[in-house]
């Protein structure tokens, strides 16, 4: 018998009242900056999630086994890559749900595009989330900077390494 106690997650499509409740998380220092703004700037403004198409074409809610809003995921498409972008939600984070957290949104971008490069971006300094990202099987393959809301700053690229799933 499985231990109920560890969250099984599973993508779903995000809807708008899951949107709004993402906007409505706050993160403790220094994971703060992985906040958005309010849900009626983000529809005002039409941008990322708030924006009805790109939440549908590219926006997905991670969900526990008990069908609650766990986090969100972005599955950005490039030439030959799928880039995502990982959310959990606050009360969660730190808990070592991470890995299982992450491989449900790996598990749907395969689904989406088999032949795909998955990879995704993080900040140099979040080790945390490095350290889950390595257990889930991506590695580091480049550090590069990029604007920032706060300015420029350092960033890895990771790529999820298929032969490890």
């Amino acid at each position: 018998m499985s231990d109920l106690s560890i969250p099984y997650f599973h993508t779903a499509p995000l809807n708008e009242q899951q949107a709004a409740e993402i906007c409505e998380w706050v993160y403790e220092p220094p994971y703060d900056i992985y906040g958005w703004m309010s849900w009626d700037q983000m529809q005002e403004l039409e941008i990322e999630f708030g924006d009805p198409e790109l939440r549908q074409q590219q926006y997905l809610a991670v969900l526990d086994a008990k069908e609650e809003l766990a986090g969100f995921a972005q599955l950005f498409p490039l030439q030959q890559t799928i880039r995502l972008g990982i959310g959990m939600r606050p009360d969660l984070c730190g808990n070592g749900y991470g890995t299982e957290f992450t491989l449900a949104v790996v598990r749907t971008a395969i689904q989406r595009n088999p032949e795909a490069e998955i990879d995704l971006e993080v900040l140099t300094w979040n080790q945390r989330a490095i350290r889950t990202y390595q257990k889930a099987g991506f590695h580091i393959t480049d550090t590069y900077t990029r604007r920032t809301p706060d300015g420029m700053k350092p960033f890895y690229c990771m790529i999820y390494n298929k032969q490890t799933s």
